[in-house]
């Protein structure tokens, strides 16, 4: 059944509103230390629940049940070796990062490499974190743009033009955060979490009910399908789905795209007390582990169900899970889909714009130790969150512009180097007591990137191994070999 344009955006638009009266409930008399950290006094299973959704993301949603069955990287159910790593790489947040966050009592995390290192330490890591926040969160919105622009605004009645569209993704972003920040983001991230959760559990009974199965027979299906493997050994390490490339890159992504990312920690620091903010951790970990499974059966089910309607798979795997839920399963479905789709884009984009808004306040303008009354810290902070929120829509403009899905793909991989130097960076500054030359730190993290794009490109063309996400690792390591050469004796 195909759904009405008309009805998916009220439906939409309802929910929004939704968010801005979170939002306003919040927002109320909210200060910067509750826009930055929600003045500490965040109930950590809220924000447990939360951070899954912010964790998951818009490409989660719809690209991850994609590549189950489209072949290549994280085919099957390879992905849960990546998820297996990620378990791994929550423990080392839990018990050695975040420790030592809260110890130094810290709002911006990079505010550690000023302590530790000095002035440009700081500045570096926090201009790598903006760098790669602003195209990862870009690209996020990009997917979900495309979605809005392919299947319900840019089709009539309506025929929005795909800028407007961007424009309007950017601006109720914005309505919602400018006034609580981090205090909004923990209650509607929570919201937008659940909706994410009920979109994936009615598509599945949703196609059990269309193929007359009950989960257990789902269940059945998907093990006797092509799609159930996880565990991949016997490729060796040229193949991308090695279950040791992808264990330890889970486990490398986790600890830098959460431990180390501005973003995902902003939440936790949001926890009155370290005891918290650990069970936090925990929590979440445990809740993200099942939900990716139920991703990926859900994937799984998805090609099982189009090859029993026999459908034509798009050529593009990211369209299969929209084309299915908006043109072959019921409307409440296709709807929850819309939601679905909306809430996990949301959940990381909007996190996403307060988290840059407060590292730049914190690292590059100084507000812990500015002098300015409330009032101006306000005004300040509201121009620097409208100024990010300018820069992500033009970037998403930019990426459109392009027209190339490999120039665009290469473009996030690039922003994923950003976090090899501050890898190297924290390590240095946790396993090593020695002092550096702060002043050289810029040309060794600008270095460090760029040999680890030479190693991994001949590594592919030369021997034939493929790094995968190890190129963080790689990167550390040359950051750490340079921060050791320009350290003081």
């Amino acid at each position: 059944m195909n759904l009405s344009p008309t009805l998916i955006i009220s439906t939409v638009i309802a929910y929004f509103l939704v968010l801005i009266g979170i939002s306003l409930w919040t927002g109320r008399r909210a200060d910067s230390k509750d826009f930055f950290v929600a003045g500490r006094k965040a109930p950590w299973l809220i924000v447990a629940i939360g951070m899954v959704g912010a964790s998951m993301s818009g490409v989660t949603f719809i690209s991850i049940p994609g590549t189950v069955g489209a072949g290549g990287h994280n085919q099957a159910l390879s992905y849960m070796q990546v998820v297996f790593g990620y378990m791994l790489g929550y423990l080392v947040i839990a018990t050695v990062l975040m420790p030592l966050y809260y110890r130094l009592n810290l709002t911006s995390i990079y505010s550690y490499l000023g302590k530790r290192f000095g002035f440009y330490s700081n500045k570096t890591g926090a201009a790598y974190f903006l760098l790669s926040r602003v195209i990862g969160a870009s690209f996020r919105l990009f997917l979900v743009a495309i979605v809005l622009d392919k299947f319900v605004l840019g089709i009539p009645p309506f025929n929005v033009p795909f800028e407007i569209t961007v424009m309007g993704t950017i601006l109720l972003i914005w309505v919602y955060t400018f006034k609580g920040g981090i205090k909004t983001i923990i209650w509607t991230d929570t919201l937008q979490t659940i909706m994410y959760f009920t979109a994936i559990v009615a598509t599945i009974v949703s196609i059990g009910s269309a193929m007359d199965k009950n989960p257990g027979e789902l269940i059945g299906m998907i093990q006797q399908s092509d799609y159930s493997k996880i565990f991949f050994f016997e490729g060796g390490w040229s193949d991308p789905n090695n279950f040791f490339k992808q264990f330890f890159a889970g486990a490398l992504i986790t600890i830098v795209m959460t431990g180390l990312d501005q973003d995902m920690m902003q939440k936790n620091l949001s926890c009155p007390n370290i005891r918290d903010a650990q069970k936090n951790m925990f929590t979440m970990s445990a809740i993200l582990f099942f939900v990716n499974l139920l991703v990926l059966g859900m994937g799984a089910l998805l090609y099982l169900y189009a090859d029993h309607l026999s459908l034509e798979i798009p050529g593009r795997s990211d369209y299969l899970f929209p084309t299915l839920a908006l043109n072959h399963l019921p409307a409440a479905v296709g709807l929850m889909f819309m939601i679905g789709l909306i809430a996990a884009a949301y959940s990381s984009a909007d996190s996403a714009l307060t988290a840059l808004t407060t590292s730049f306040c914190v690292d590059f303008m100084k507000f812990e130790i500015s002098e300015k009354t409330e009032a101006e810290k306000r005004k300040t902070r509201l121009a620097v969150h409208v100024g990010f929120s300018v820069l992500l829509a033009i970037t998403i403009l930019i990426f459109n512009s392009l027209n190339d899905d490999a120039v665009i793909n290469n473009l996030f991989k690039a922003a994923g180097y950003t976090y090899g130097p501050l890898l190297g960076l924290f390590t240095f500054g946790m396993l090593s007591k020695k002092k550096i030359r702060d002043r050289l730190v810029i040309p060794v993290c600008l270095l460090s990137p760029i040999l680890t794009w030479l190693i991994v490109d001949w590594s592919k063309s030369a021997i034939g191994f493929d790094w995968g996400f190890l190129n963080l690792a790689l990167n550390g390591v040359l950051t750490m070999v340079g921060l050791l050469v320009i350290s003081r004796r």
